[in-house]
């Protein structure tokens, strides 16, 4: 029998009026959790992860930064956590939080190694091709299901559209897509079959790196390969995983998110009837309100240390709160909306382990295509149930909806 997950003892600092990232009203409403830990805690705040375990959660805009910007201080590599030896082998989240031999979780002169390589394969992709493709592929998606009239926009399109760009970025094939998206999806939930997904995206990756050994093409994979750091088949293999769910979970969710958005906020109907504007706003505000990834694991203490007015163990585990800092009231004082174009949010993360930028561009080039192309297909699109009825995902990493049924005037099939 499996031991229970430990939780520390009455007194400790990191159990005290703990929070718990799991349970139906986390999954529901989690920006109420994070503006009552920040009443009580302040700006990071002691939380418990599934099976009883626990962390500090940043909530903190600032504390954030500073966390992400003091990798002397706060490491990225998970195998400094102090609880692994009394943690579960079947521990649902374990996929996310051990340390492997990736650019994620290196440190020092290997990240910058690894870094570079990566950096250099993302810079690849013309953002002008990118954008031509991932119109091609938003137009198909649509034919599958135009002539029904309903259609699910997170399993028939959010989904797929950006996978489906990723898969062209790597070199993979298309039929690759279900797959993918079994894997990554039951990964990031943190559920059963986390671990088994987890070993499934890296055997799907080291295919891919093995073909282009022998056969390289004009693709990610390929530059990875040749590139002067003379990465390994399991360093890329590695690498490679940590972009796909990085790029598809974020994208992803990011367009679920902004189009949640549109069809339940009055102010974004001119954008349903064939507008533009209000795509780029509606996506900047998604990012600040229901930002896909709301939470990542994370950091880990080198050392006893001070954050946010709470005393940190070495070895403790240490989650950054990117919904709860991009509500932060010591940059939204008002409580109100950003002004449109702020582009200040930490949903890509920040410091030498933030979001590369070219990966942030080609996701901004996806969703904003998909969205495009959707409302010029379906311009009377519409919630087909009550905007209450709408599920989000149990997952303490991702702010992400079940589904998103919708209706619309059945369409034509493009030639």
């Amino acid at each position: 029998m499996t031991e229970p997950a430990p939780t520390p003892p009455p007194g400790c600092p990191a159990h005290a009026g703990a929070a718990p990232l799991y349970g139906p009203r986390f999954q529901t409403d989690p920006a109420q959790v994070y503006q009552e830990l920040r009443a009580t805690h302040g700006p990071v705040a002691p939380v418990e992860l599934a099976g009883g375990v626990p962390a500090w959660l940043v909530i903190g805009y600032r504390e954030l930064q500073l966390v992400t910007s003091q990798s002397k201080v706060f490491g990225r590599d998970a195998d400094r956590w102090r609880l692994w030896d009394s943690i579960p082998q079947d521990w649902p989240l374990r996929p996310m939080m051990t340390s492997a031999p990736s650019v994620m979780y290196a440190e020092g002169a290997e990240h910058q190694r690894r870094r570079a390589a990566v950096d250099e394969a993302l810079a690849s992709v013309d953002p002008y091709e990118l954008k031509k493709y991932c119109e091609e592929i938003a137009d198909r998606l649509i034919d599958e299901f135009s002539g029904r009239g309903e259609a699910d926009l997170v399993a028939e399109y959010a989904h797929q559209v950006p996978l489906l760009a990723l898969c062209r970025m790597f070199g993979l094939g298309e039929e690759e897509t279900p797959r993918l998206i079994r894997a990554l999806v039951a990964m990031v939930d943190g559920g059963p079959g986390a671990q088994a997904g987890a070993v499934d995206l890296l055997a799907v990756m080291l295919q891919l790196v093995q073909e282009r050994r022998e056969r390289p093409a004009a693709d990610m994979a390929s530059v990875l390969v040749a590139h002067e750091a003379a990465l390994t088949d399991d360093e890329i293999m590695r690498d490679l995983r940590v972009l796909l769910i990085a790029g598809h979970q974020t994208t992803a969710y990011w367009i679920s998110n902004a189009l949640r958005l549109m069809l339940t906020d009055d102010r974004f109907a001119a954008s349903l009837s064939g507008g533009r504007r209000s795509i780029g706003q509606a996506l900047g505000e998604a990012l600040w309100e229901d930002t896909p990834t709301q939470i990542f694991a994370g950091r880990w203490a080198t050392r006893d240390t001070q954050l946010g007015g709470q005393k940190i163990s070495k070895g403790d585990m240490v989650l950054l709160g990117f919904a709860g800092a991009n509500t932060d009231p010591a940059v939204r004082p008002d409580g109100g909306r950003p002004a449109e174009g702020n582009r200040a949010y930490l949903s890509f993360s920040y410091g030498d382990h933030g979001c590369p930028h070219a990966a942030a561009e080609a996701a901004e080039v996806i969703a904003t295509t998909a969205i495009e192309v959707l409302l010029d297909r379906l311009p009377d699109l519409r919630l087909a149930v009550a905007e209450s009825a709408l599920v989000w995902r149990p997952s303490a990493w991702v702010r992400a909806l079940v589904a998103l049924p919708v209706a619309f005037t059945p369409g034509y099939v493009t030639e």
